[in-house]
């Protein structure tokens, strides 16, 4: 959920005050450059936000992520078994990354046992498989957001909106807040998951 909504006039500072707080990071200055570059998708920042679906379906077939076309209001985003597509672009790259994230055991749980994920339907199901503390919990949804992005601008979506909703420019201009792009990053480089990228 967006904590403070961002302008298109906003976001050159904005964007200009993260780069600035990259310096001397060629990786993840390379990163973000990758998904500033988005904007020209969605030069109002308005993009048709499903467009892009079948290009992370195709994804999840290439990692062998089984998937179902189905809303996962009906049920849940990730069953144990398969990520439900019926979503904006970005939910199912998020989703994937999630299953990429997620330690092999908690693949068979709903919603990898993190707790309702704000699309799901059968929440009180998911909620009671939940099997993380809250710290847990966060860390692993600011690895997914960010590896969700990152595949996002891979596959020529407008990565920058969903940069912008999940708060990765929310006070850009405090060095903490590169700061946390640039370790987020590199925690993804160590489990070898965006070399690819």
């Amino acid at each position: 959920m967006i904590l403070k909504p961002i302008t298109l006039q906003d976001l050159p500072s904005l964007l200009t005050a993260f780069e600035r707080g990259l310096a001397g990071e060629p990786a993840a200055l390379s990163a973000f450059g990758r998904i500033a570059g988005t904007l020209h998708f969605a030069p109002q920042l308005i993009a048709d936000l499903h467009a892009g679906r079948d290009k992370a379906i195709s994804l999840a077939q290439r990692l062998n992520i089984p998937t179902l076309d189905e809303d996962p209001a009906t049920a849940f985003s990730w069953d144990g078994h398969a990520i439900r597509t019926t979503s904006e672009t970005s939910v199912v790259f998020h989703e994937i990354a999630h299953w990429q994230i997620a330690p092999v055991e908690r693949r068979s749980l709903y919603d990898f046992g993190l707790g309702a994920g704000p699309e799901t339907g059968r929440i009180f199901e998911a909620n009671a498989v939940a099997c993380v503390d809250d710290a847990i919990k966060e860390d692993e949804e600011n690895l997914a957001s960010l590896l969700g992005i990152l595949w996002e601008a891979d596959h020529g979506e407008p990565a920058i909106i969903a940069f912008a909703e999940q708060n990765w420019l929310e006070l850009a201009d405090r060095a903490h807040t590169p700061r946390h792009f640039v370790q987020c990053l590199g925690r993804l480089a160590q489990r070898g998951l965006i070399a690819s990228l």
